[in-house]
């Protein structure tokens, strides 16, 4: 499925809503782009070219640089016991392996081609319209294809008792080996 139609945006939003979950959190600007982050409308053109995007590119997520190979953006969409955020991953970047305690983790793939790894399997493609649940306590890292930008819904609990453990970088001779 390569693009989203109007009509599974709006089901996305519908379910988002029925959730009853509290939207929060703004969209900075091309202006407000961040030391060494590209701006937003670069991000958008680049999506454009495969698959376009869904929903806002976010914000540079500075706080998380150190857990990142590459740049980032951040779009949270909802938050109260459940949070909901679009991940906009640039070429080539993925994040560190690392853990949820408290919560397992839904990615939603909405554009572009990236990989998630669970810690002892092979990696497997994320595409727009796949969705894989990532157990609460397991090792695993995701992000953009080598040679793609990627974006992503994340969907975890939020709250006391939810936390994530950032552990070492993956591999980047095992990385290089991807599509």
């Amino acid at each position: 499925m390569k693009n989203w139609t109007k009509k599974m945006k709006l089901a996305v939003l519908a379910g988002v809503l029925a959730a009853g979950l509290t939207s929060f959190g703004g969209v900075a600007d091309a202006a407000e782009a961040a030391e060494g982050y590209p701006a937003v409308e670069e991000v958008k053109a680049e999506l454009g070219k495969e698959a376009g995007t869904i929903f806002e590119i976010g914000s540079p997520n500075v706080n998380y640089d150190k857990y990142f190979t590459g740049k980032t953006f951040l779009a949270p969409l909802a938050s109260d016991k459940i949070g909901v955020a679009n991940v906009t991953f640039t070429k080539g970047t993925i994040n560190h392996w690392h853990i949820h305690h408290g919560t397992c983790q839904i990615l939603v793939g909405e554009s572009g081609r990236g990989y998630y790894q669970i810690w002892g399997e092979e990696p497997k493609e994320i595409l727009p319209g796949t969705v894989v649940t990532i157990p609460e306590g397991t090792k695993h890292w995701h992000g953009a294809g080598p040679n793609n930008m990627m974006q992503h819904l994340s969907v975890m609990l939020s709250g006391e008792g939810v936390s994530t453990e950032w552990l070492e970088p993956v591999d980047p001779v095992e990385y290089a080996k991807l599509k």
